[in-house]
């Protein structure tokens, strides 16, 4: 029996997924795969038998990516899973910074019980007023899972959509709006748009990204959206901008000490995924992905391992190597099998970053001595005979 550990309570939607081979253990120690949501895994001795790890979600600075690749560990997170949920939010946090709502909610709560309520509002509603989204420019820095369908559904609103991202996938190129109108600097995004919602991964080269330097490029009264990260914010940046009125309003899905009680900021606690459908989502993607690679080896949308699928083995045996991006990996994990008188019938190498994955289909058995052979070969870290 394979046994998992759950660190968070996961969506039953998932967790129904697993097969009779599968067990739940509440000892952490024990577990061949963990799933984790929000709980942190730094800290934490990873168990000598653990396979993989799965967020159920798609950050994973809760989890020590690092040393889990060092010990053969495949982290999995569920990328687009809870996209619908975070685009759906970004909506709102855009209305609620283009018009006083919350503002507004508030001065009502201030009067209740002083008489005449509705008389009150009506004198001092002009305090609140707002302007509405259609018409208006938006700009979407990164259009992947979440900042593609934003921008279009963006303009099904109505808006003149502006969209920059280097790195955009062909299959996100293909699904997006033929009429968002692609830019190929930041400052071009920054010069054109009364909206700027930010959808960037937090990198060493995105941090900070919307700092001073980047605000003063920005229109007068811009509205500032971050459901992506907290670090790609410089918050005295944004607090002194807020103050001049260089920006109108800075809503963001990661509230922190500062912004919490910052003048015009709309601090939401971190609710993008928040709704039943993305946790349900998240879990079947998680479960997925688990599943594919103890039972196949195959590995999708792993984040310190390269991506590798070689779909179900139809060959006699086949044998996955986790091991460092060195010179000569692949041959000599080749030779190894080749001299225990084993033919290669298929194999697939990836590569990504220090790190690299083998999988190898064979036409004969492969026996102890040959996964003893592969486990001493400089820079491998984990061997499993898959069949």
């Amino acid at each position: 029996m394979i046994k998992i550990h759950y660190l968070n309570q996961i969506s039953p939607k998932g967790t129904a997924l697993w097969t009779k081979q599968y067990e739940m253990t509440q000892e952490l120690d024990q577990a061949q795969a963990v799933l984790v949501r929000s709980a942190s895994m730094h800290g934490l001795a990873l168990p000598q038998g653990l396979l993989a790890v799965a967020r159920a979600g798609a950050g994973v600075n809760n989890i020590p990516l690092e040393a889990c690749a060092q010990a053969g560990v495949v982290v999995f997170n569920t990328p687009g899973a809870n996209a619908n949920g975070v685009v759906e939010l970004v909506l709102c946090g855009m209305l609620l910074g283009c018009r006083d709502v919350i503002g507004g909610i508030e001065y009502v709560r201030s009067i209740a019980g002083t008489g005449d309520v509705a008389k009150q509002v009506e004198k001092a509603k002009a305090r609140f007023s707002g302007f509405e989204i259609r018409g208006k420019k938006l700009g979407v820095i990164g259009l992947g899972a979440v900042g593609g369908p934003l921008a279009n559904d963006a303009r099904k609103l109505g808006m003149e959509v502006y969209g920059y991202d280097p790195f955009i996938s062909v299959d996100a190129a293909w699904h997006l709006d033929s009429h968002v109108i692609r830019v190929d600097t930041l400052e071009a995004l920054f010069a054109q748009c009364d909206i700027i919602s930010l959808h960037t991964p937090l990198l060493p080269q995105t941090r900070g990204m919307i700092d001073r330097a980047a605000i003063e490029k920005m229109r007068p009264g811009t509205v500032l959206l971050n459901f992506a990260r907290d670090a790609l914010v410089d918050d005295e940046a944004v607090e002194e901008a807020l103050r001049t009125g260089k920006l109108r309003r800075y809503i963001t899905d990661f509230p922190n000490d500062r912004t919490a009680a910052m003048a015009g900021v709309v601090p939401i606690p971190h609710l993008g995924a928040s709704t039943q459908e993305s946790e349900d989502n998240c879990a079947r993607m998680a479960v997925g992905q688990v599943m594919d690679y103890l039972e196949n080896g195959n590995i999708r949308n792993s984040v310190n391992f390269p991506d590798c699928d070689m779909g179900i083995c139809a060959k006699t045996a086949r044998v996955a190597i986790l091991h460092r991006n060195i010179p000569g990996a692949l041959s000599r994990a080749t030779a190894a099998v080749a001299a225990e008188g084993i033919n290669i019938s298929d194999l697939v190498n990836r590569s990504k970053g220090a790190y690299a994955y083998t999988m190898l289909d064979l036409d004969d058995p492969v026996s102890d001595a040959a996964l003893d052979h592969l486990r001493q070969l400089e820079g491998v870290l984990r061997v499993r005979k898959i069949k």
